[in-house]
């Protein structure tokens, strides 16, 4: 299998409130939008976020009502504590403190309008295992 380029599909109710969060704090572009959906991409990111609006009629079924709980969209970053501090003066409410693990993750995480979880991370873990 050749892989050619990778995106994840998230379902929401509001696609622009979804979509104007990720392009005003985290630096995306919208690539593709229509009625109900929106393609966006960052440069140096080789995938592209989907928002969906739920119950659009081109989703199968038994997708079509599902919203993208449970889901966390999380970007490894190089400047963690930065971030956190850029995010919380832009006014973005921090919704998991950051935390670190005993395997080295770091993290912290923030919610869009529609509830998706955002989280920024970076690995510090022990290596050669």
């Amino acid at each position: 299998m050749k892989v050619t380029s990778c995106a994840v599909s998230l379902n929401v109710d509001d696609v622009p409130a979804s979509t104007a969060f990720l392009v005003e704090h985290f630096g995306f572009h919208e690539q593709m939008a229509a009625d109900g959906f929106a393609s966006l991409t960052r440069d140096g990111l080789d995938m592209n976020v989907i928002f969906l609006r739920r119950g659009l009629e081109t989703l199968p079924a038994d997708q079509r009502d599902e919203h993208a709980g449970g889901l966390i969209l999380a970007f490894v970053v190089e400047d963690l504590e930065g971030e956190l501090a850029r995010l919380s003066a832009e006014g973005v409410t921090i919704t998991m403190p950051l935390t670190e693990e005993e395997w080295g993750e770091r993290a912290f995480q923030v919610r869009d309008p529609n509830g998706v979880i955002v989280q920024l991370v970076d690995w510090n873990g022990p290596t050669g295992h």
